[in-house]
């Protein structure tokens, strides 16, 4: 995927998650049924990590690519590590 498109992707995800959020302050607005409004929190964390999934993919497959090419190797590992112990940490 070219960065261009991943941008294109993600920044459509994340208005569409805006749209979500918007959504659930309406339905806690309403008083609607609290497990209608959880599902609706649940889906917008949900996207909200598979467009954290692009970023690390599109981050591995070319910053960490290139530092592996040069002599960062060592630091960009720790980096990495350190990413996935953050996402691991998500819900």
């Amino acid at each position: 995927m070219k960065l261009k498109t991943m941008y294109n992707e993600n920044m459509g995800a994340l208005k569409r998650i805006n749209g979500q959020i918007n959504g659930v302050q309406k339905m806690i607005d309403d008083g609607r049924y609290c497990i209608d409004v959880i599902d609706q929190i649940k889906a917008a964390i949900h996207a909200l990590y598979r467009v954290s999934e692009r970023i690390m993919t599109k981050h591995l497959e070319h910053c960490v690519t290139d530092a592996f090419k040069g002599k960062s190797e060592s630091k960009k590992i720790d980096e990495v590590i350190g990413v996935f112990k953050k996402l691991n940490k998500l819900p």
